[in-house]
């Protein structure tokens, strides 16, 4: 195979990868309720077997630096998704809570170890666009999921049903990814004479451990709890606090991912010509027009048009700010802290929605006000990054 066929088939490949990433995403919530009353689980379990997968996913993002410097990014690939596909699978057949806290532990180290490598790699080794498309791909597996597992419960499989195609899906293409192992090291790692790069010609320096490299981190963090904050809150805020139906409400919510994963397809056709770095400071300029909206939208159209334009906005930062890392910081940092940016996602993802929860005994209003101030942030500290790397 020669190296521009190999560059492209394993670009499809990376694309699938990042679909079944996303497939376990948002599973849980639309199997749960048969779930918890078959095997008569207490209700709130569910968060109690996230907040496992999420600590051993920031786990293993945050260890996948070392791992795949080891063995490198395609094997520890394949072993990632052949540990999702395996807690897939054991979910599938469950009979109780510990099957469920058993899977959990491959489900985290598989997710985080996979995010972490092929982000690494696509930002090594592919231009902007194909960052951007990879986490548009990861949308369009977020969004399957639930509706594999839609399918399963209304055609009469269950939810073992639902969990057993998808763990399928994932054992598939973990052999898919065994069976082209030698094509990961064809593939040349991409110069920085394009324009995707802010400033041509100038040479990354700083390490893992600078100030840079931990601001980067604690970006990543931030930006999620964002993302994830809105997606959790949004409908409640509008359903309890200011009367809107939850069929709308809903509507709304899948507007706001809808525009995530359509910003990022878009994004991928003019990132090469505009670059990252300006792409970024647009979105946030979208998003925080979307924040201040929604934050005073009472009604139905208002509420929609801003959660689309905060779900625009948020569409290149993650995306750029990845594929940002290898001319940011030098080539023995660069899997390092993508890795720790990975793993700090997470968490970030975990911790901020729950203390919006708690945020909301008070006020869901607050809430709305809070996302607000988290773009602020973001947008204050990734022009504190840009001004150091």
């Amino acid at each position: 195979m020669t190296p521009a066929r190999s560059t492209f088939f394993l670009l499809l490949i990376i694309y699938l990868g990042f679909i079944s990433l996303g497939l376990p995403d948002g599973t849980l919530g639309v199997a749960w309720p048969p779930l918890h009353t078959e095997l008569n689980l207490p209700v709130g379990l569910a968060g109690i077997v996230l907040v496992i997968a999420t600590v051993l996913s920031a786990t293993a993002a945050f260890s996948s630096g070392r791992i795949i410097g080891r063995f490198g990014t395609g094997p520890v690939v394949f072993a990632s998704c052949l540990l999702t596909g395996s807690a897939l699978m054991i979910v599938a057949h469950a009979q109780g809570i510990a099957w469920l806290l058993l899977a959990a532990v491959p489900l985290g180290f598989g997710a985080g170890a996979v995010d972490a490598g092929l982000n690494g790699y696509v930002a090594r080794h592919y231009g902007g666009r194909h960052m951007n498309w990879l986490h548009a791909c990861w949308g369009i597996g977020a969004t399957g999921g639930p509706l594999f597992m839609a399918h399963a419960l209304g055609s009469g499989a269950g939810w073992r049903g639902g969990y057993f195609a998808i763990a399928s899906v994932q054992l598939s293409l973990a052999v898919l990814f065994l069976l082209t192992l030698r094509l990961w090291n064809r593939v040349p790692e991409r110069t920085f004479a394009d324009k995707t790069t802010h400033a041509v010609g100038r040479e990354p320096s700083a390490g893992a451990n600078s100030p840079a490299g931990w601001l980067s981190v604690a970006i990543f963090a931030l930006y999620v709890a964002v993302e994830m904050t809105t997606g959790l809150w949004a409908g409640s805020i509008l359903v309890i606090s200011r009367g809107i139906t939850p069929e709308s409400a809903a509507l709304c919510v899948a507007a706001f991912y809808g525009a995530i994963t359509t910003g990022r397809i878009a994004v991928g056709f003019v990132v090469d010509r505009w670059g990252n770095r300006r792409l970024i400071t647009i979105g946030i300029g979208i998003a925080l027009l979307g924040a201040a909206l929604f934050a005073f939208a009472s009604q139905i159209p208002l509420a929609a048009v801003a959660l689309v334009f905060l779900g625009l906005g948020c569409a290149p930062v993650y995306p750029c700010l990845m594929h940002e890392v290898p001319r940011r910081f030098a080539p023995e940092a660069v899997q390092v802290v993508i890795g720790r940016q990975s793993g700090a996602a997470a968490l970030g993802g975990a911790i901020m929605p729950a203390a919006a929860g708690w945020l909301a005994g008070f006020s869901l209003e607050a809430i709305a006000w809070t996302v607000i101030a988290g773009v602020l942030g973001l947008g204050l500290t990734i022009r504190r990054l840009n001004q150091i790397t």
